[in-house]
């Protein structure tokens, strides 16, 4: 099955930001909200950094020459707009000479209480053989993210893809696994929570990550 990391089951202080994007009155600050997500997507991106392909170079120094490895290619980092805004800032500090991918999808709600996703946005760079990061800081029921990875897939076929959350319920994370190649993907959370509700919200989870970072939409 696909591979999943889980960075808060290690101690570091990724635990930190984690705890505080978490905590109902530091959530009161969007721009610390903002702050941290980017400071977990740099940390992730770091930790993604160590799977991917490195060659060395030499560099020419005042005093002689260095043999350094460095990243063979840079990634393509996509992002489903809003809320992975700041959590995509993290990554591409990181990454800082990557292609961008950006995807506008949603929750299309019906009368019976129940809803679909919707896809109304998909702006990407070629990504044939390259090492995509699909992003988005709560990884609910799994559906959107699916869905916005099968279409990315229908434009261009990615090495590998890194699929990065701030937070994740279990069941999301058990759909992606059930649907996804493992060859194919890695999946990398900052936590796991067990319980997610009927609308979709995860639990304890931290709310909605895009109000909080942005502003409550109508």
């Amino acid at each position: 099955m696909v591979h999943v990391n889980h960075i808060a089951k290690t101690n570091s202080v990724f635990s930190n930001f984690l705890a505080e994007i978490r905590d109902v009155e530091k959530q009161k600050d969007s721009m610390r909200f903002r702050r941290n997500l980017e400071r977990m997507g740099e940390i992730m991106a770091y930790e993604i950094s160590k799977k991917l392909e490195f060659h060395t170079v030499e560099t020419e120094t005042p005093l002689g020459t260095a043999k350094t490895s460095v990243l063979k290619e840079q990634p393509v980092i996509a992002t489903i707009l809003r809320a992975g805004l700041p959590l995509h800032i993290g990554i591409l500090n990181m990454f800082d000479k990557a292609e961008n991918a950006f995807i506008g999808a949603y929750r299309r709600h019906h009368k019976d209480n129940t809803f679909d996703v919707a896809l109304e946005y998909l702006a990407a760079p070629d990504m044939e053989n390259k090492i995509l990061i699909l992003c988005d800081p709560m990884l609910a029921s799994g559906s959107s993210l699916l869905l916005t990875y099968q279409s990315l897939m229908k434009r261009s076929k990615p090495k590998h893809t890194h699929i990065v959350s701030a937070i994740a319920s279990q069941q999301g994370v058990d759909h992606l696994r059930k649907n996804l190649h493992p060859s194919e993907c890695t999946i990398w959370c900052g936590d796991i929570d067990e319980e997610l509700t009927a609308q979709s919200y995860i639990v304890p989870g931290l709310g909605d990550a895009g109000d909080l970072a942005f502003g409550i939409k109508l």
